[in-house]
Order: C-alpha cells, then structure tokens, then sequence
C-alpha cells in the first residue's frame, strides 16, 4: 500500500507488481542510446556514436519525430526502474486511476518502491542490485521483512537493515561501493546504525531521473 499527499491509499497486486525484468545486457549501450541512467548503472560514456552495426553520431540538436522522443523517453523510464512493457503500462494505469498529475503521479509510484528507496539509501550500486537485497530478506520496514520490491512505501516508514551479521556485513560493503553520495531530502539515512526513513512523498524534482513526463503518459495515451 502506499499514501501520498495527493492521493487515496492503494494496494499493489504481488503478482503484477512484484516480479521485475532485470536487465542483463551490456548497460553502456543503453547509456549511449538514452543517456545517464543512475537506477541501471552508474557507469556513463563520452562515445559520440549511437550503438549498431552502422553507428551515427548522436545529434543533440536534432529533435527526431515526435513518437521518437515519447518512445525514447518510455524507454529510459523502462530501463532506469527495471520494468518491463506490462509492468511499466499498469503502473501507468494506476497513476492515472489516482488524482494529481498522471507523469508526477507516475514518478512517485516509481520512486517510493521500496527498491528504489532502498537504492536511494546507497544500499546498491543500481535498482537492480538494490533489489536483490530486499528478495533476500535483508530489509525490514517498520519492523517487518519485506522480500517484495514494489512493496510501496510511505511518508514515516522505517526501513533498516536486518539485524544479522551477514546483513549488516553487507549493508556496509554496499554502502562503500555505492554512488549515492547524497541522500534525498524526503528521506533520513543513519549509516552508524543502518536505519532510515521516508520523511515524505518523493517531489517531482527529487526525482532519480530527468525525463519528460508528459511524453510518456502521450505515449500511453491509447493504450
């Protein structure tokens, strides 16, 4: 379940929700396509050239059909999260079942996963690796183990490490490896204790990645 300021309380299915694609390809051929994509690496490129066999330098100042950019746009959000086409389409659906602004609803969805929350935290090097921590029983919220990754956080839940020897040892691995050098103001982290909190909903400009939200809710406006 999840709340935010702006809309009702609502409970995500496990199974529609709860089983994520991750991808496992060469990620820098994602990055010189779409550009930065923190949730699925931290790695970035200064290649100039697109990837494929016949490789064309990337045009910044070209603007491509409009259906381009709105599927480019689909795409980053698609790959930065770890979901796949039904996954990202329902989530889409929600945010538009919900009140408030389909794309900054859409955004909030995204970004108070637990997974996500989890990254953000500097508990992984990506959302995927984030999310394996929290499939294998290293986080509780509230209290709680949660093995769920979309497990939908809100405003005042406490999300801490498990207190076993084999958590803690690789919380800390994992906060020395991480790239999250600086926590979101909507969220608390205590390292010493491996402890943090949702202070509140996630705003628009808090958001993990800059993408144009209303170019994905037209790309989905049919669907």
């Amino acid at each position: 379940m999840t709340y935010t300021s702006n809309f009702d309380y609502i409970c995500l299915d496990k199974k529609t929700y709860g089983k994520m694609s991750r991808y496992t390809g060469p990620k820098i051929r994602i990055v010189r396509r779409l550009g930065e994509l923190p949730g699925l690496t931290a790695k970035t490129t200064t290649r100039e050239t697109l990837p494929g066999q016949h490789k064309k330098l990337r045009d910044k100042s070209s603007k491509g059909s409009s259906y381009a950019l709105r599927l480019q746009e689909k795409q980053k959000l698609r790959y930065n999260y770890g979901l796949n086409e039904k996954q990202l389409l329902n989530y889409v659906k929600e945010a538009k079942r919900l009140k408030g602004t389909t794309g900054v609803v859409l955004s909030q969805l995204l970004e108070m996963r637990l997974d996500s929350i989890v990254f953000r935290c500097g508990l992984g090097r990506s959302i995927s690796a984030s999310r394996q921590v929290v499939n294998h029983g290293h986080i509780s919220v509230n209290g709680k183990k949660v093995t769920i990754p979309s497990f939908q956080c809100r405003p005042n839940d406490v999300i801490e490490i498990k207190n076993k020897e084999v958590s803690k040892k690789l919380a800390l691995e994992l906060l020395e490896q991480s790239t999250q050098q600086i926590i979101p103001e909507f969220l608390s982290f205590e390292k010493e204790v491996l402890k943090g909190k949702v202070m509140r909903v996630v705003e628009n400009h808090e958001v993990s990645i800059d993408i144009n939200q209303s170019l994905i809710v037209e790309y989905y406006s049919k669907k």
